[in-house]
């Protein structure tokens, strides 16, 4: 059995004191890979020495996260732009629309998104979305530049049944996390009634730690446990939960 952790920012912090036991524990836990969302430019220089120390298990995104989309964006999309003309990148992501806190910078996260969504299309690579309080807006970006290209992510998925389909009738995974492990979160019944053929999983570590372990540290060991709730509510093995969401991944990412 095979898990892929679609979305870990295991350069955080939080890892510093323990990454290696951190990568054991998820190869352990039958994580064949995972891979790393950027968050700004900051957090580039981090995630890539991630990715060159264990190239085999880590694999780079590249993007700016809608929190981080401010006035002075063009200096980060500068940057971003600089680095795919330089090497490769799994995706393009996290990106998207975050209007949870705040609405000062839509316009901005808007214009950002379209930018990152070309650069997608550009060098053919899939995106992955970063989506809070902002369907709406990010569903009309989506369709208006799908061009039957653009393939990816709802990173952390958290929306209804019908923003589920639509989602995927755009082309897109849903990536199902720790909040499907908890009974308040209302995604148990929506997340059982979509096939698991369009479902990918992911852990966002260091956040959403699942049940048994919510509150706490996130990590990639703890996949299984998402894996698990998805078996329980499609009624089907773990086996089969393992094999279908690794197939989606490996459809999205190809490398």
């Amino acid at each position: 059995m095979e898990l892929i952790d679609t979305h870990a920012h295991l350069y955080d912090p939080a890892f510093a004191q323990d990454l290696d036991q951190v990568i054991a524990s998820s190869q352990q836990a039958q994580v064949c890979k995972i891979y790393l969302p950027n968050i700004d430019a900051d957090t580039l220089a981090p995630m890539l020495a991630l990715e060159a120390t264990y190239p085999a298990l880590c694999v780079a995104m590249i993007g700016i996260h809608p929190c981080a989309i401010k006035q002075d964006f063009a200096k980060q999309l500068y940057e971003v732009e600089a680095w795919l003309g330089k090497r490769t990148f799994a995706a393009m992501g996290e990106v998207g629309i975050d209007l949870h806190w705040d609405r000062t910078y839509q316009a901005q996260q808007e214009q950002a998104l379209a930018i990152q969504l070309a650069w997608a299309k550009q060098y053919q690579m899939p995106i992955v979305i970063h989506c809070r309080k902002g369907f709406p807006a990010t569903l009309r970006l989506l369709e208006h530049h799908q061009d039957g290209t653009l393939k990816g992510i709802f990173h952390c998925f958290s929306g209804t049944l019908a923003e589920a389909e639509q989602a995927i009738s755009l082309g897109f995974y849903l990536g199902i996390g720790g909040l499907v492990t908890f009974k308040n979160a209302g995604l148990v019944q929506t997340v059982a009634s979509i096939d698991l053929r369009d479902i990918v999983l992911e852990t966002d570590s260091p956040y959403l730690a699942p049940t048994p372990y919510r509150g706490r540290r996130n990590e990639p060991a703890y996949l299984q446990y998402i894996a698990t709730q998805l078996a329980t509510s499609h009624q089907v093995d773990l086996a089969t939960v393992a094999a279908i969401t690794t197939a989606n991944a490996k459809n999205v990412f190809k490398n």
